[in-house]
């Protein structure tokens, strides 16, 4: 009947309030019950020990007192021992309880931030995607494991928007005059967030290696002082990019096009130049050691008091380039045109 009424909670209170009664009288009898064993323990315990020591020996009533007393203090402070390291393992796993807990709920606020800024980056608007790539950065210096997936993510964000041979109404042409070409930060201000976010993510420690940053659109793009180490750049398009102090270790840097690039201090140790076109590139006191210039053209390339130990030079075209100064002793020159190198 209880069931037809629509309120089948008004017969289960009286239940529910007996078992939480039964429990309460339950908890106190135990709690009794053991301050009794307790209290027993401590009472007949050391008499007991006392007698069993003395094996039936005759002593004074004050040194058996004594005795009873030193063994009942003993089992105090045992107990008292006990307690100690009960409620200290009990902070513990409380303790450990609460940082799952906070750290749960940090993960997921990193998750929902993760999420709201990826969807920033799909926004009509310029700032609105500037936004998203910015908390992207955030997140990636503030949580290791979601580092490699920004990385990724930027990286993408990148070869998608600018894409070369150039694409979409508003990019330059391939064609145009490089002095016609506005600065990357100028003509796609969100681009160039997301390349120096890369650059600065790169300095950190990471599981994977290469990124992809092949066949890009990086004319006049801002690279000063940032780490590209292992970078894929391979067929992209990088001529007067700025280049200065930036660290290419081991980058792919396949049929790129960097003429007029200004990579003054850079390190470009073993890196891949395989067929670029550096043609009037700024290599001044360039760190270039072991690095593989095979069929490239750096025709009046600046390579002045550059370093460029164990380099690799086959068939590449050095005509007019600036050598003054540089360090070619143990370089691999065969079959190289210099025939015109300034400075020799």
């Amino acid at each position: 009947m209880l069931m037809e009424t629509g309120e089948p909670d008004r017969g289960r209170k009286p239940w529910r309030d007996r078992l939480v009664g039964h429990r309460a009288v339950g908890a106190l009898l135990a709690g009794a019950a053991g301050v009794t064993v307790m209290g027993a323990v401590l009472v007949l315990l050391p008499s007991a020990v006392v007698d069993h020591d003395l094996a039936g020996a005759s002593v004074a009533a004050q040194d058996r007192l004594k005795a009873v007393n030193d063994v009942r203090t003993a089992l105090l402070q045992a107990v008292g021992g006990m307690v100690v390291l009960f409620g200290a393992y009990a902070t513990w796993r409380q303790l450990r309880v609460s940082q799952d807990g906070l750290r749960a709920t940090q993960e997921g606020y990193v998750t929902d931030r993760f999420s709201t800024a990826v969807d920033q980056l799909g926004s009509d608007k310029l700032q609105t995607r500037i936004g998203g790539l910015h908390a992207l950065w955030r997140i990636a210096e503030h949580s290791a494991r979601d580092r490699e997936a920004v990385i990724s993510i930027q990286a993408a964000y990148l070869r998608t928007h600018l894409p070369w041979p150039p694409a979409g109404p508003q990019a330059p042409a391939m064609d145009v005059p490089i002095n016609d070409v506005v600065p990357l930060e100028v003509r796609a201000a969100d681009a160039q967030v997301a390349l120096t976010g890369l650059g600065v993510l790169l300095l950190q420690p990471r599981e994977q290696s290469w990124v992809n940053l092949s066949v890009t659109d990086l004319r006049r793009a801002d690279c000063d002082g940032l780490w590209l180490h292992e970078v894929n750049l391979d067929r992209s398009c990088m001529e007067a990019a700025g280049l200065y102090h930036a660290n290419l270790t081991q980058a792919s840097l396949v049929s790129v096009n960097l003429r007029h690039a200004d990579l003054k201090t850079a390190i470009l140790r073993r890196a891949r130049c395989v067929l670029a076109d550096m043609r009037g590139a700024r290599l001044v006191e360039a760190d270039l050691r072991d690095a593989d210039f095979t069929e490239s053209d750096l025709r009046e390339a600046n390579l002045r008091k550059a370093d460029a130990g164990g380099a690799v030079f086959r068939r590449a075209d050095l005509r007019l380039a600036d050598l003054r100064g540089s360090d070619l002793s143990t370089a691999d020159l065969a079959q190289a045109t210099s025939d015109r190198c300034a400075g020799q």
